[in-house]
């Protein structure tokens, strides 16, 4: 499968970034990606950095904007993997991911389950959490277990994914450092992020993309986030296919092997030896 990864910075209004984005994925579609992964929030800046009762006019346009990408994802033939801000009543609001198929058609739509709430990442003010559930998004290309950044850390959203059938776990992803960090902190948090998110791919037994926003964007207070890019591919068994800089944006494409899961899973059967009958805890908050 020919996977496209898209990474830009925000190009000062809606407008203007949608457009930029929306010449990526025909050059992805060009160059023969099949599916095109965007990043978190593609549409705009990341609006999370502060509290403002304002912003939640951001996702009014919500259906309207479904529309654009359908369109966006039929005229280049592609499947396209968006994220939005979802305005489903007055005063409810998600972090959405929708699936649109290489015919303009919705495949399906997974709503962030896993809402930070950190200096600067102030999703919980915005965003209510999920209640989908992880279920993968079936597609022409197959099986998608489309999660959105902060449900990247949790193992248990991975393996749900898997046991339903997912061929692939895809990250669309907003996350960077703050100026303060120093460079030893900022190594520290890039390389655990890579980290987990191989070990789904390697515990799992499926590829694994994560897709990150790149630049800077400024906040009220004179500070702000650098998203720290590196988006990725790895394959069933771990291996890096693809990982991009810091910097860049990207129009990446990635030839990813999907017969592989399947001879990976026989030399490392993990779903088989799962012990399922003994992991009831696991719905705990903590065991005392």
């Amino acid at each position: 499968m020919k996977v496209a990864l898209i990474s830009h910075r925000y190009y000062g209004n809606k407008d203007s970034t949608i457009n930029h984005t929306t010449q990526m994925i025909q050059k992805a579609a060009r160059d023969g990606a099949q599916l095109v992964v965007l990043q978190e929030l593609h549409q705009g800046a990341y609006f999370c950095q502060d509290e403002n009762v304002d912003k939640f006019d951001l996702a009014n346009d919500y259906q309207k904007d479904k529309i654009y990408w359908a369109n966006v994802a039929k005229d280049n033939k592609v499947v396209l993997v968006t994220s939005l801000f979802e305005k489903r009543s007055e005063g409810l609001y998600h972090n959405t991911s929708v699936v649109f198929d290489s015919d303009g058609k919705e495949a399906g739509i997974y709503r962030k389950m896993h809402i930070p709430d950190d200096p600067n990442f102030y999703e919980k003010f915005y965003f209510t959490p999920g209640d989908l559930g992880f279920k993968p998004i079936d597609t022409s290309l197959g099986r998608l277990g489309v999660l959105v950044c902060w449900d990247q850390w949790y193992p248990e959203a991975a393996r749900l994914m898997a046991l339903s059938g997912a061929k692939l776990l895809i990250y669309p992803t907003a996350i960077g450092w703050f100026d303060s960090d120093d460079e030893e902190t900022k190594s520290a948090q890039l390389e655990a992020w890579v980290a987990v998110q191989r070990g789904h791919a390697v515990a799992n037994n499926i590829p694994v993309i994560s897709v990150n926003r790149v630049g800077f964007e400024s906040d009220e207070c004179g500070g702000g986030i650098k998203f720290w890019g590196n988006s990725f591919v790895f394959d069933a068994q771990g291996v890096e296919l693809f990982r991009s800089n810091s910097t860049d944006e990207i129009v990446q494409i990635v030839d990813i092997d999907m017969q592989k899961c399947e001879q990976i899973r026989r030399w490392w059967p993990f779903l088989r030896d799962r012990r399922v009958e003994s992991y009831g805890d696991i719905t705990r908050r903590f065991i005392d």
